[in-house]
């Protein structure tokens, strides 16, 4: 990838409805070789798709959790097997392996303390090999990105 590239891709990362015309006018690309760029970037996967972000509080989900998981073993089963089972809850929106005393790190969205109760009694604690589990409540958030930085 070359600047030109990373020029196109932040450009459609702040923007993904840009028409390949707005889009080699950003770029200073004529339109047959930005659409070759943008074509080439999807075909080797830098670029996976395209999505509407949606706001969660419009949507209906406002409350935002980060939880902790530390497993009782890494056995594989019992990993792989947690694994699915997280990959299968929606309002997990994010799961990380991680280090530290940690070796998971959850992002959730919930309606409310009740659905958040609910989840956790009925979703979270219901997959085995679980032996903590630590609860961070978003109060505010300071920035998110979907534009990732230059290399």
């Amino acid at each position: 990838m070359d600047e030109k590239d990373y020029q196109i891709l932040r450009a459609l990362q702040e923007n993904g409805r840009l028409t390949n015309q707005e889009l080699s006018e950003r770029v200073n690309l004529s339109p047959s070789p930005c659409l070759r760029r943008v074509r080439q970037l999807e075909k080797s996967g830098v670029i996976r798709g395209y999505t509407a972000l949606v706001d969660q509080n419009a949507y209906g989900l406002p409350l935002t959790v980060f939880i902790r998981i530390k497993m009782e073993r890494h056995a594989a089963e019992l990993v792989r097997v947690f694994e699915a089972r997280i990959r299968d809850i929606p309002e997990i929106q994010d799961c990380y392996l991680v280090t530290g005393e940690a070796d998971y790190l959850l992002r959730v969205v919930c309606r409310d303390l009740d659905a958040y109760e609910r989840f956790m009694r009925e979703k979270l604690h219901a997959i085995p090999g679980i032996s903590s589990i630590n609860t961070s409540f978003i109060f505010g958030r300071v920035k998110q990105s979907q534009v990732l930085p230059p290399p």
